[in-house]
C-alpha cells in the first residue's frame, strides 16, 4: 500500500478552500479542473475542481467538487482514499471494506488510472480505492 490520505468533497468551492490550505500550510497545490480533463463535463462544472492534490513534504490532503446538482453536506462530505501498488491489493482491500457496505463505483479503468473504485462501507465511512498507473 503507497499510502492513506484524506480526500475532502467540496459543493463548488474547493479551488478556493485549497488554496486558503495551501497558504495556510504552506504547501504546493495542483488542481484540475473538469474542463481540464479530456472527457466531456456539464457546462456549469468547467470552472469546478475535478481534483486537488496538497502536498507538505509526506503529508497530503486530496479533493474534488460535486457535480452541480449532485446532493452535498458538510461533515459528510470526505473519504478516505487508498494508493494501492497491486491489482490483487486492490481487489482484496476493495471487497473487504465493501462487505455489507454500499458500491458506488466498482473497480474500474479510469484515464487516470488502470483501476479505481468507491464505496461505502457498513459504517458510513467512504473509501476511494486507486491503482496508479506503473511507472515505466
Amino acid at each position: 500500500m503507497k499510502g492513506i490520505t484524506t480526500y475532502l468533497i467540496f459543493n463548488g468551492n474547493c479551488g478556493e478552500a485549497m488554496k486558503f490550505y495551501a497558504k495556510c500550510l504552506d504547501a504546493k497545490l495542483d488542481l484540475m479542473r473538469f474542463s481540464d480533463a479530456p472527457m466531456d463535463s456539464p457546462k456549469e462544472a468547467k470552472d469546478r475542481i475535478m481534483h486537488a492534490h496538497l502536498q507538505r513534504g509526506s503529508s497530503a490532503i486530496m479533493a474534488s467538487d460535486t457535480m452541480p446538482g449532485m446532493p452535498h453536506q458538510d461533515g459528510n462530505n470526505f473519504s478516505i482514499a487508498i494508493g494501492c501498488e497491486t491489482v490483487p491489493e486492490i481487489d482484496k482491500l476493495f471487497a473487504a471494506l465493501s462487505e455489507k457496505g454500499k458500491v458506488t463505483m466498482p473497480l474500474q479503468e479510469t484515464f487516470w488510472a488502470p483501476r479505481f473504485g468507491m464505496l461505502t462501507d457498513q459504517f458510513g465511512i467512504n473509501w476511494m480505492l486507486n491503482l496508479e498507473q506503473q511507472q515505466k
